[in-house]
């Protein structure tokens, strides 16, 4: 009696877990989700396509790529904070500071959320609604992330931001490609604006995450994205290599060092990257030492395209 008590006990628990399955599998709604679709990898425009076009041409193209930046922070983040606002973030035509709380020393947007997923999407909520009409790309970063500005705008001279585009150093987890927020992400301002449109329905893209399992905030915005038909692509140099990088150059070059002894940079970095990460807060001063300040006097640098700071900035 004890034996079949125990089998109907069971029972009933296997029971439970597979209607509680089937009901979160049709809340995910799984036919629109998983709809194949062809990944791409974008790579950036050749420095001789950029040569051929006229010298009005090129100051056009310069004036037309406009990057607003949105940089996550929370109080714990203050040297990192502090880095970042003075190094590269002078270089976006405007960056702000998304703040889990209000924090004395610096100014920034407070969220009054330490969630990272609720705080991505509020701070995407306020960058569309303020800036939608003055900004057509939006880079996302984290502050132990370094940019440079003028390698993503270079990278996006072919692409069109009234076109839905969703870049980045992209992974996979399971049929789902996203971008690693670790890398920086980059929506052009139709993607956002079709991100801010799907926000206004929970039960494509909930405020909370899933039911059972919790995402990580970059997986999240892909399947909110995904709902709105923007699709992760993987971002290259023309050469293929990776611009967006989630790990330090330093431990790139060791890898590369490792595995490619007889040629360390070929194997490390692309010329052209445009993130590293995980940086320590006086590390991304040597890289803007590194960037924008380390000159060989003698060698000619010639720029197929020049990039010209926003006004009144005190970039270097």
């Amino acid at each position: 009696m004890i034996s079949e008590s125990g089998s109907f006990v069971k029972g009933m628990m296997l029971g439970g877990i597979f209607c509680i399955l089937v009901s979160l599998l049709g809340h995910i709604k799984v036919g629109h989700i998983t709809k194949p679709h062809e990944h791409r990898h974008l790579q950036a425009p050749k420095k001789e396509d950029i040569l051929n076009l006229s010298k009005d041409e090129r100051l056009e193209l310069s004036r037309s790529i406009r990057v607003y930046c949105i940089i996550l922070v929370k109080p714990k983040d203050l040297g990192h904070w502090a880095a970042v606002r003075e190094t590269w973030s002078k270089h976006c035509d405007k960056a702000e500071f998304y703040s889990s709380e209000k924090v004395k020393v610096f100014d920034s947007i407070v969220l009054d959320t330490d969630d990272m997923w609720t705080m991505m999407r509020k701070a995407y909520t306020l960058a569309y609604e303020n800036y939608k009409d003055s900004y057509n790309w939006f880079f996302l970063a984290r502050p132990s992330t370094f940019a440079i500005i003028e390698n993503l705008k270079y990278f996006l001279l072919k692409q069109d931001s009234s076109e839905p585009f969703y870049t980045g150093r992209t992974e996979t987890s399971g049929d789902l490609q996203y971008v690693n927020v670790d890398g920086g992400i980059v929506l052009s301002v139709e993607s956002l604006r079709r991100l801010y449109k799907v926000f206004q329905e929970p039960d494509k893209c909930p405020e909370q995450g899933g039911m059972i399992w919790k995402l990580s905030e970059d997986k999240q915005l892909a399947v909110c994205l995904k709902y709105s038909g923007i699709h992760a692509e993987n971002a290259e140099d023309s050469e293929k290599k990776d611009v967006f990088n989630t790990k330090p150059v330093g431990s790139l070059i060791k890898e590369a060092m490792s595995s490619h002894p007889q040629e360390v940079v070929e194997g490390c970095c692309s010329d052209m990257a445009i993130t590293f990460s995980g940086l320590a807060p006086n590390h991304m001063h040597v890289m803007m030492y590194g960037v924008y300040r380390l000159r060989a006097y003698g060698h000619s640098f010639n720029d197929a395209l020049v990039f010209l700071p926003p006004p009144g900035s005190d970039n270097d």
